[in-house]
């Protein structure tokens, strides 16, 4: 968790450092970094969804995220990829996430493990926001709005798939 602290420390100051120089845009969502976006499909026994997801794969996307956006449509949502899996304990956390999402943690098998409901984090220091573990493996974390899987009907042991064809969330 120490190296989450740090990498978020130096993308605060990197932000600001862009705020402070930035013309003034009509936009307030757009990111301080760009992700690159996809389409993945999400599969259940009977059903298939998609969503379009920005991809967090570089450890500073990874530690930004969904921060400060205030607005999430109901087909958009984040998908972080790691390279290796990541431990049960790795949760995620809600500082200056500002809409309350549901995140499922997948294997790499593109299996959802876990599921969880997450909470905007008030507090304005990282260590007054609780952490989400998963309790299970995983290779990808997808966050969407708060409440679509349960809206699509999707559950522990369904399927998060990339694009339009067969190809599971390991790249």
């Amino acid at each position: 968790m120490n190296h989450f602290r740090a990498r978020f420390t130096q993308l605060a100051i990197a932000s600001s450092l862009l705020a402070c120089n930035a013309e003034p845009k009509d936009a307030d969502e757009a990111p301080v970094l760009s992700f690159d976006v996809a389409r993945v499909r999400l599969v259940n026994g009977t059903d298939t969804t998609q969503v379009h997801v920005e991809l967090a794969k570089t450890p500073e996307q990874q530690t930004l995220g969904l921060m400060e956006r205030r607005h999430l449509a109901d087909t958009a949502g984040m998908l972080f990829l790691y390279s290796a899996n990541q431990p049960a304990s790795a949760g995620f956390w809600m500082f200056r996430t500002r809409i309350p999402l549901d995140i499922a943690f997948v294997d790499s098998l593109g299996r959802i493990v876990s599921i969880i409901h997450m909470v905007p984090c008030t507090s304005t220091l990282v260590e007054g926001c609780p952490s989400y573990p998963p309790n299970a493996a995983y290779r990808a974390a997808l966050e969407v709005s708060a409440g679509y899987f349960a809206r699509h009907k999707l559950a522990l042991g369904d399927r998060v798939m990339l694009s339009d064809s067969s190809q599971r969330v390991r790249r």
